[in-house]
């Protein structure tokens, strides 16, 4: 479902929030500027360079321009990256934030459309959204197919489980069914940390031809759509535990339920965009920027994530 949200743009990138229209969508009005850094990769054009000079970007970015509005996929239940107030509809964190920053140097509004690990690529791919802001991990395989930004976040894989169940490590998933997310890459990297830690052998462990639907030799993964799904179905004894990146866990760690003592597999976040496009390098400017002049490392002491 998509959430439109449209940016305020001030010179002090200042936003307003409005409710407006029907219920879960919420407007932010103000008077657009011009891009506050040169992402034109034009070493002759400067900051005052205006929005509508067909000059100042590549072809596919003077399309969002010319559009007026930037289509970003978001999570909407991840707190601190990208979460939808279920009574206002007003979203927030730190990728909202990017999110936000990019529309505004672009000199547009922003239009958030919340997006699942198994939906995010297939919008990508169809152009209904113009880039991807969601937890989504940088791998060299996913590079093959779509191009992301210098990481601007590194989180950790880790498991969540009910105190009840009594596992508390690596070694009491042995033999269990663990709920990870369609297209994640959570389930592989739990394998390779128990065979790491030596919980399983994985003899018929391949990184390249892994398959979670198929895997079960020690462990077996049970996959669904979202993540408010795979908690539901840990409350439901569905699955012996939950496993994500530790970030995208904490919104489910409620009152009786535990991470393992385990992080693994580094997750590096970065901006997706499509393969090749004039997008990418704009993604990649500002996220440069924003790493060398502390707005990331204020992002994410503002959204907690520290």
């Amino acid at each position: 479902m998509k959430k439109k949200i449209l940016s305020a743009i001030t010179l002090m990138g200042v936003l307003g929030l409005a409710a407006c229209g029907e219920a879960g969508e919420v407007t932010q009005t103000a008077e657009a500027s011009a891009p506050e850094m040169d992402l034109t990769g034009d070493a002759g054009a400067t900051a005052d360079t205006p929005a509508d000079t067909a000059e100042a970007y590549p072809e596919d970015v003077q399309a969002i321009v010319d559009r007026g509005v930037l289509r970003v996929g978001v999570k909407n239940a991840v707190l601190g990256f990208g979460y939808e107030d279920p009574l206002t509809g007003e979203y927030s964190g730190m990728e909202i934030s990017l999110a936000q920053k990019l529309a505004e140097e672009l000199g547009v509004d922003v239009e958030y459309t919340a997006v699942t690990a198994a939906t995010r690529t297939e919008l990508l791919d169809s152009g209904d959204i113009d880039c991807v802001l969601a937890t989504f991990t940088i791998t060299d395989e996913r590079k093959e197919s779509w191009d992301f930004t210098t990481p601007y976040y590194t989180d950790y894989v880790s498991v969540l489980v009910e105190d009840a169940s009594g596992i508390t490590d690596l070694a009491g998933l042995k033999d269990t069914t663990v709920g990870v997310s369609s297209g994640s890459t959570s389930a592989k990297s739990l394998v390779s940390a128990m065979i790491d830690a030596g919980v399983i052998e994985g003899a018929e462990f391949d990184p390249e031809s892994f398959d979670p639907a198929t895997w079960t030799d020690g462990v077996k993964f049970q996959q669904y759509d979202d993540y408010p799904t795979i908690s539901t179905a840990l409350s439901a004894g569905e699955v012996d535990a939950f496993c994500v990146d530790k970030s995208i866990l904490a919104i489910y760690r409620t009152e009786g339920r535990s991470y393992i003592d385990a992080k693994f597999a580094p997750q590096e976040y970065g901006i997706a965009t499509a393969k090749g496009s004039g997008l990418s390098g704009v993604c990649e400017k500002m996220i440069e920027a924003y790493l060398a002049d502390g707005t990331i490392e204020a992002l994410i002491s503002e959204n907690s994530l520290d």
